[in-house]
């Protein structure tokens, strides 16, 4: 049985700024305190959970294993209670009601912004912000509870996230208009071997589904990292290559005729886009709002428009 303990939110917000920035430096600079405070702070908390919760690597530090496990409940601790803040001066009504939502880049240029507009009309009173990033910022923001919802493509096996879908995301090979390949039947994946694929950057749920995809077939492919989706769309409309997509984010281009398809056989599996968020702690009434919008007729309704 673990004995009682006297952590605070010192401790906590100190150790879980040096295992974001990789050293007490960082994390002093981050907090706008001195480096001593830090790393008292941290040797505090290590005593009071009774675990060396870092360890040294190279000039900085990180996170044993211990401190890997211990680091998800003290984001809770700071973001719920953070969550809760909100919450009271809503009740109070003090503050107006609001809602952030974190989005993937695709569905952040896509079908995200109708989304919010029409909850919007019906939801006046609600206050709504956007913050894009790839599939790990837009996972860690909600599980770090900096986000209420997120809303990407297929979800982590992680039991601290509750998702929903929402609508299906197909994914198209695309290339340049030009390609012979387009336009045909479905081919097999041995006529892509000699293709330079298109890659969004670490993190990105679009590059983990080609990378996927290039092993199963077991291409031996030559790879270009882009750092956004307008630039592989550019960059395949040019010749340059090919990637998978979310026909989402790319419907425009293709009923311009601006970028071709190429059809495959045994491509990557029919999937959904997901609403998420934390299954950790009480949800807020805006969260289950929005929940319930997105996921209903009239929000399918609006995409189809």
């Amino acid at each position: 049985m673990l004995r009682g303990v006297s952590i605070t939110l010192t401790q906590l917000r100190s150790f879980l700024a040096v295992v974001r920035g990789g050293s007490v430096t960082a994390a002093a600079d981050e907090l706008v305190v001195t480096q001593p405070s830090v790393s008292a702070a941290v040797a505090a908390l290590s005593r009071e959970v009774g675990v060396s919760l870092l360890e040294r690597e190279g000039r900085g530090v990180r996170p044993t294993p211990a401190g890997k496990e211990f680091a998800a409940y003290a984001g809770d601790v700071i973001g719920l209670l953070e969550q809760g803040r909100r919450a009271a001066h809503e009740a109070e009504a003090r503050g107006a009601l609001a809602l952030s939502i974190a989005a993937v880049t695709t569905a952040a240029e896509s079908f995200v912004p109708p989304l919010m507009r029409a909850f919007a009309k019906s939801h006046p009173q609600i206050g709504l912000g956007l913050e894009v990033g790839n599939r790990d910022r837009v996972l860690a923001m909600v599980l770090g509870h900096e986000a209420d919802l997120a809303i990407g493509g297929r979800p982590p096996p992680d039991e601290r996230i509750e998702a929903h879908a929402i609508l299906p995301n197909e994914l198209v090979l695309i290339t340049t208009p030009e390609d012979p390949l387009t336009g045909g039947g479905a081919i097999s994946s041995a006529k892509l071997a000699g293709c330079r694929w298109l890659l969004r950057e670490p993190g990105s749920g679009t590059r983990a589904v080609n990378e996927e995809f290039i092993a199963s077939a077991g291409i031996g492919a030559r790879t270009m990292t882009l750092g956004s989706n307008g630039a592989i769309k550019q960059a395949a409309r040019a010749g340059l290559g090919v990637s998978f997509v979310s026909r989402a984010a790319v419907a425009t281009e293709l009923d311009a005729g601006l970028l071709g398809v190429i059809a495959v056989e045994s491509g990557p599996a029919a999937r959904d886009w997901y609403a998420m968020r934390s299954s950790v702690g009480p949800s807020r009434s805006v969260v289950a709002d929005f929940l319930a919008f997105v996921t209903s007729p009239s929000a399918r309704r609006v995409l189809e428009a």
